[in-house]
C-alpha cells in the first residue's frame, strides 16, 4: 500500500486547483467525478454513506477489477495488493496516502451538527495533487468562497423537473413511490398499512446494516414491490427509480429537539425522485397539511439560502495529557465563517472517562492519550447512553494500555458469540447488528488485535448473516411475496394463467388470488389492496363464465330443500348467499334479486331468477298459507273483507281498537268466515294465533322490513332485534315501534311489549272478576274480586305475563283499566278449633276463604309456640283495585275515533239513541250516594262481631296466655 505524505492545507488554504462542481440532485455530479478519477493515474473519493461507498466501490470494480481498488469505511477495509483508486466514508478516509485526484461528496454536510467538523476538515485539508473536486449543493459557494478563495466553481442543472404534487392519501400513491418517514416505528407502521393496502413495501432505515438496506432496495428496484418506505438516509446518494417522494412526517429529532426539516434538507429527500432525464414529483401523505407554496418554490426552483457557518473543531491537537487534549478539543476557529461544534459522542466520552483518576493515570504518555481519544471514537452504534458506552471504551484502552498492547481474543469472542444468532423479531435482530458493528470497528482498527484479519472475517460474517435475517424478517413482515410475484409476472406477460380448484379456489400463476364463493369471485385481500388488481382479477374472470355456467346448472337441479332463507333475507345454498330479497309492491310479494358475478351467462341468470322467485312463492304460500287463503277467499265480503284486508296488511296481527267500529256491526255468519281461516276476535287483538310460533314470527317481520325499505325507508338492519322466543312479554325502550312489536305478536303496554295471546289470557282471566258485589253468595266468589265491582291483580295474572306489579299497572292501564286506591279492615278470619288426636294440641280449620276483604290466610295446625304478634286486627291497609274506566270516557273515546273515521257512533232511531234520550235509561246514581257507597266499604263494619266461641277468640286466649307468661314480645 503507497503511504505518502498528504498535502495539508490551512485553514485560509487557497482554491488552486480545487473545482466545486455545484447542483441539485440529479445533476450527475457523483457518476462525474468518479469518472474524473478514473482519468488520472490514481485517485480517491470521500462519501457521506457507507452504503455509497460500497455501491461506488462495486461500480469502479465492475469497470476496472478489484485488484486496483480499495475500500475503507470505519467498519470494512478491503485493501488488494496495489490499489491505485480509493473509495472511502469521509471520515474513514486515509489522508496519508498521495493521490493525483481527490473528491468530498455532499459537501454542504459541513454544517451539519454532528458530523458536520470532519467534512469542514476535508475542505480544508484533503487535497490531490493534480485536481480536487468538491461535491455538493448550491448553497456551498458562498462558504467555499470565503474559505478557499479562487476556486473554480461549476454550476450543473437538474437533469428533470422536480415538481410538487400536493397531499395524497396513502393508499392512492402511484407505483414507485418512496414514503419518507424519521423514525423506524413509524417507517414500520406505514410499511404495515402499504402491505395490507398496496401489497407491501421495502424498508430503508439508517440502523440497517449496508447488506441489509441493498437487499431491500433490490426488492424496490427489480419491481418485486412498487413502494419504498424509509428515513431521511435515502436523501444521501442512493440512486433508485422513484418517481415520487412523499413525505409522511416534516419533523424529525435531530439529537436534541424535534424540529421542522428545513427546506434544503427537504429538498435534498425530495430529489430522490427522477432519475437521469426523468421527471420526479414529491408532496405529502398522511395527517399532516400540505407544504407551504413558499416552501415548494424553493424546492422546486431549488433557492436557498447560502449556508454561512460550517462546523469545525481543532484538529491539531496536543496529547501531552488528557486535559491538554480536552483544551485543545475545546479551541475556537478564528475564521468567521466556521462555528466550534457542540459537544460529540467521542468527545463526551473523553470528558466522562477523565472523572476517573485511575484511567488518567494509564494515559500517563502522549502516545496513551492518543490511543484513549481514538478509542473514544468507537462509534456508540447501539445508542445504549454515554455512561455503557464509556464502560466499553474503558475495557478497550486497558487492554491496549497493558503490556500485550491488544485485545485479549477470548474476550472479543464472547462479545461476537453474544451477537452471533439469528433468532428473533426485527428489532432483536436490528440490535444484534448494531452490536456487531462495534466489534467490526474494533477489528478494523490497526493494531489493535493481533490476529486482525481473523476477526474482521468473522465478524463481517456474524454480520452477514445477521443481515439475510433480517432481511427475511423484514420481506416476510412488510411484504406479500405471492402478489410481488404476481405482480413481476403480470408486468412480464400479455396474459397470466388462471385456473379454479374443486373448491373453489383461484388460481392465476400458480398463486392462490381469491375463491369462487356462491356465484361470485372474491379476491383475495392483498390481492385486492394491489395497484394492479383490476389486471389480476381480469386474469382471474377469464376462467368464471365456464366456471359459473357449471355452478348454475347445479343449482338448478336441487330441489327446494336445498335451499334457506335467512332472517336477514338472503338465499343461502350450500352455507353461501346466492340471491337476496327486497321489497314488493305488497308486503306478501317481495321481490329475489340473484347475487351473481357478471360472467354468469344469461341464460343461466334468467333460469336461476325464476327458480328462485318460484321457490320464494311456494314457500311463502307454506308458511303463512292462513294470510293468503283470506286474501283469495270470495266468501269474505263487506266489513269482512275490509277487516281481513287490514289483517293480512298487518301480516296476521291487528289491534281491536282499530277497526272496533266495523267488528261490531260484522254478524255471526261474517265472523264464521273469518275464523275458518283462524281469526281470533280478542279482547284487545284479532289475530291468527299459530303465526305467533318463532319461526313464523321471524318470517313475518322479515317481510315487514323489506316492505319498508322500498322507497329509501328502513333499512332493514337498523330495526330492534325480535323479543326472545318463548318470552311472554319483555321490557322495551322508548323507540321502539309499535307497528313493529305488533307484526312480531307483541302488543306495547307502557314498557312492556306482551304477546297478544298471553294478553287474551289476562282478559279472560279478569273478565269474571268484575262485577261481583256483596250480599252475593261468599263461597261462588272468584279469587281476585272485590266487594266494590273491581278487581285485585293475583300472582295468576303476573304469571301470566311474566312481570313485576309495577309493570302489571303499566299494562292494565293501557288496556283500558282504572286503578282506585280502597281502604279495608284487617281481619283474622274465622276459625272453628277441632280437637287434636292426642286431646291436648287442638288443630284449627279454616272455613271459606273470601267472606271479608283482607283475610289472613293461617296454618292448617297451630301450636303456641308457633304463634307470634301480628298487627292489629283492626288496623286499616290500602289495597289497590281495579275497574274498567267509565263508560262516559269509553264512549268519549269511541265518538273521537269514529269522528275521524267519518262515521256517526251511534244511528238515529236505534235503540242506544232512545236510552241515551232517557227513555229506557236507569236513574243516574247522585254523586254524593257514590261516595257514601266507597264511605261504607272504605270503613270497618261496626257489625263485623267476633263470635266468644270462633277461633279468633281462641286466638285471642293463646295471645293472652303468651303476655302472661312472658313469651308475647310487646
Amino acid at each position: 500500500m503507497q503511504t505518502h505524505s498528504v498535502q495539508h492545507k490551512g485553514e485560509r488554504a487557497g482554491g488552486h486547483g480545487i473545482t466545486a462542481l455545484l447542483g441539485p440532485t440529479n445533476t450527475g455530479k457523483t457518476h462525474l467525478a468518479v469518472e474524473r478519477m478514473l482519468g488520472h493515474p490514481s485517485g480517491m473519493i470521500g462519501l457521506p454513506l457507507r452504503l455509497l461507498a460500497r455501491e461506488v466501490y462495486e461500480r469502479i470494480v465492475s469497470q476496472i477489477g478489484p485488484e486496483a481498488v480499495s475500500l475503507i469505511t470505519g467498519e470494512e477495509k478491503i485493501f488488494p495488493s496495489a490499489p491505485r483508486y480509493y473509495v472511502a466514508t469521509v471520515e474513514a478516509m486515509p489522508l496519508d496516502i498521495d493521490v493525483d485526484f481527490l473528491a468530498i461528496d455532499e459537501i454542504q454536510l459541513a454544517s451539519d451538527f454532528e458530523r458536520g467538523h470532519v467534512f469542514t476538515d476535508r475542505l480544508l485539508s484533503a487535497r490531490g495533487q493534480s485536481e480536487t473536486m468538491l461535491l455538493g449543493a448550491s448553497t456551498m459557494k458562498l462558504s467555499i468562497e470565503q474559505l478557499l478563495p479562487g476556486t473554480n466553481f461549476i454550476s450543473r442543472p437538474r437533469m428533470s423537473t422536480l415538481s410538487y404534487s400536493g397531499p395524497k392519501k396513502l393508499t392512492r400513491l402511484a407505483r414507485r413511490s418512496a414514503v419518507v418517514a424519521f423514525s423506524a416505528d413509524r417507517v414500520y407502521a406505514l410499511a404495515e398499512l402499504l402491505r395490507s393496502q398496496r401489497g407491501g413495501a421495502a424498508v430503508v432505515t439508517g440502523g440497517l446494516s449496508p447488506r441489509t438496506r441493498n437487499a431491500q432496495v433490490e426488492l424496490f428496484q427489480n419491481g418485486d414491490v412498487d413502494f419504498l418506505v424509509a428515513t431521511d438516509a435515502i436523501g444521501m446518494g442512493l440512486n433508485m427509480d422513484v418517481n415520487h417522494v412523499s413525505f409522511a412526517e416534516k419533523r424529525k429529532f435531530d439529537g436534541i429537539q424535534y424540529r421542522d426539516l428545513a427546506p434544503p434538507e427537504l429538498a435534498q429527500i425530495a430529489g430522490r425522485a427522477g432519475r437521469h432525464m426523468n421527471d420526479g414529483t414529491f408532496g405529502t401523505s398522511g395527517d399532516g397539511d400540505g407544504f407551504d407554496s413558499k416552501i415548494v418554490e424553493l424546492i422546486e426552483n431549488h433557492r436557498f439560502d447560502p449556508i454561512r457557518r460550517l462546523q469545525w473543531r481543532n484538529t491539531d491537537l496536543d496529547y501531552g495529557s488528557v486535559q491538554k487534549l480536552i483544551e485543545s478539543l475545546s479551541v475556537s476557529p478564528s475564521i468567521e465563517t466556521l462555528q466550534r461544534t457542540r459537544r460529540g459522542d467521542d468527545f463526551a466520552a473523553l470528558e466522562y472517562l477523565a472523572r476517573s483518576d485511575e484511567l488518567v493515570s494509564m494515559a500517563n504518555s502522549p502516545a496513551a492519550v492518543e490511543i484513549l481519544w481514538r478509542c473514544c471514537q468507537l462509534p456508540d452504534y447501539r445508542k445504549i447512553g454515554i455512561g455503557e458506552h464509556a464502560g466499553i471504551v474503558t475495557r478497550i484502552f486497558s487492554n491496549l494500555s497493558q503490556d500485550q498492547g491488544v485485545i485479549p481474543e477470548d474476550w472479543l469472542a464472547t462479545q461476537v458469540n453474544h451477537a452471533d444468532s439469528i433468532e428473533g423479531d426485527i428489532d432483536t435482530l436490528a440490535n444484534r447488528i448494531s452490536h456487531i458493528r462495534t466489534w467490526t470497528f474494533v477489528s478494523n482498527q490497526s493494531g489493535w488485535l493481533a490476529d486482525a484479519r481473523h476477526w474482521q472475517e468473522r465478524t463481517r460474517e456474524v454480520e452477514d448473516r445477521l443481515s439475510d435475517a433480517l432481511h427475511e424478517r423484514l420481506t416476510n413482515r412488510f411484504i406479500d411475496r405471492r402478489t410481488s410475484v404476481l405482480m413481476r409476472r403480470l408486468r412480464e406477460k400479455d396474459a397470466l394463467e388462471a385456473g379454479v380448484s374443486d373448491d373453489g379456489d383461484v388460481i392465476v400463476e400458480g398463486e392462490y388470488v381469491g375463491r369462487l364463493v356462491g356465484l361470485c369471485f372474491q379476491l383475495d385481500g392483498s390481492a385486492r389492496a394491489g395497484a394492479d388488481s383490476k389486471a389480476l382479477q381480469a386474469a382471474a374472470t377469464k376462467v368464471m363464465a365456464s366456471e359459473l355456467t357449471q355452478r348454475g346448472q347445479l343449482i338448478l337441479a336441487e330441489n327446494d330443500a336445498a335451499f334457506i332463507l335467512t332472517d336477514t333475507g338472503y338465499l343461502v345454498w350450500k352455507g353461501t348467499s346466492i340471491a337476496r330479497l327486497e321489497g314488493g309492491e305488497a308486503v306478501l310479494t317481495p321481490k329475489v334479486r340473484l347475487i351473481a358475478d357478471e360472467e354468469l351467462p344469461n341464460p343461466e341468470r334468467i333460469k336461476l331468477s325464476e327458480k328462485f322467485d318460484s321457490w320464494l312463492a311456494a314457500h311463502l304460500r307454506t308458511n303463512l298459507s292462513a294470510l293468503f287463503d283470506i286474501e283469495a277467499d270470495a266468501k269474505i265480503s263487506g266489513l269482512a273483507r275490509g277487516i281481513g284486508f287490514r289483517l293480512v296488511e298487518n301480516l296476521g296481527f291487528l289491534a281491536r281498537e282499530i277497526v272496533a267500529s266495523d267488528v261490531r256491526q260484522l254478524d255471526q255468519e261474517a265472523r264464521r268466515h273469518l275464523r275458518r281461516h283462524g281469526v281470533r276476535f280478542g279482547a284487545y287483538t284479532i289475530f291468527i294465533p299459530i303465526l305467533i310460533k318463532p319461526q313464523l314470527s321471524a318470517l313475518r317481520v322479515l317481510l315487514f322490513k323489506l316492505f319498508k325499505e322500498v322507497g329509501g325507508g328502513q333499512h332493514r338492519d337498523n330495526w330492534p332485534d325480535l323479543p326472545q322466543a318463548g318470552l311472554t312479554s319483555c321490557a322495551v325502550d322508548g323507540g321502539t315501534s309499535a307497528e313493529f312489536l305488533a307484526v312480531a305478536g307483541y302488543r306495547l303496554c307502557g314498557r312492556k311489549a306482551v304477546r297478544a295471546d298471553m294478553l287474551e289470557r289476562l282478559g279472560d282471566t279478569i273478565r269474571p272478576l268484575i262485577g261481583w258485589k256483596p250480599g252475593t253468595n261468599e263461597e261462588s266468589r272468584p279469587e281476585g274480586s272485590h266487594m266494590s265491582g273491581g278487581f285485585v291483580v293475583t300472582p295468576l295474572m303476573m304469571s301470566l305475563l311474566g312481570c313485576s306489579s309495577e309493570d302489571m299497572s303499566a299494562v292494565l292501564s293501557d288496556l283500558g283499566y282504572q286503578k282506585r286506591m280502597l281502604v279495608a279492615p284487617r281481619v283474622v278470619a274465622s276459625m272453628t278449633p277441632l280437637a287434636s288426636d292426642d286431646g291436648e294440641n287442638p288443630r284449627v280449620s279454616l272455613p271459606a276463604m273470601g267472606a271479608v276483604e283482607g283475610m289472613v290466610k293461617v296454618a292448617n295446625e297451630l301450636s303456641d309456640s308457633a304463634i307470634t304478634e301480628r298487627d292489629d286486627p283492626a288496623s286499616p291497609v290500602e289495597i289497590e283495585v281495579w275497574r274498567p274506566r267509565p263508560r262516559q270516557q269509553k264512549r268519549a273515546e269511541q265518538r273521537d275515533e269514529n269522528a275521524q273515521r267519518g262515521r256517526t257512533a251511534l244511528t238515529d232511531g236505534s235503540e242506544k239513541s232512545a236510552r241515551r234520550d232517557g227513555e229506557t235509561r236507569k236513574p243516574r246514581r247522585r254523586r254524593n250516594d257514590r261516595e257514601n257507597t266507597v264511605k261504607k266499604i272504605s270503613q270497618p263494619s261496626p257489625e263485623i262481631i267476633i263470635d266468644e266461641d270462633s277461633p279468633f277468640a281462641a286466638l285471642r286466649a293463646i295471645k293472652e296466655r303468651m303476655k302472661n307468661n312472658g313469651d308475647y314480645a310487646s
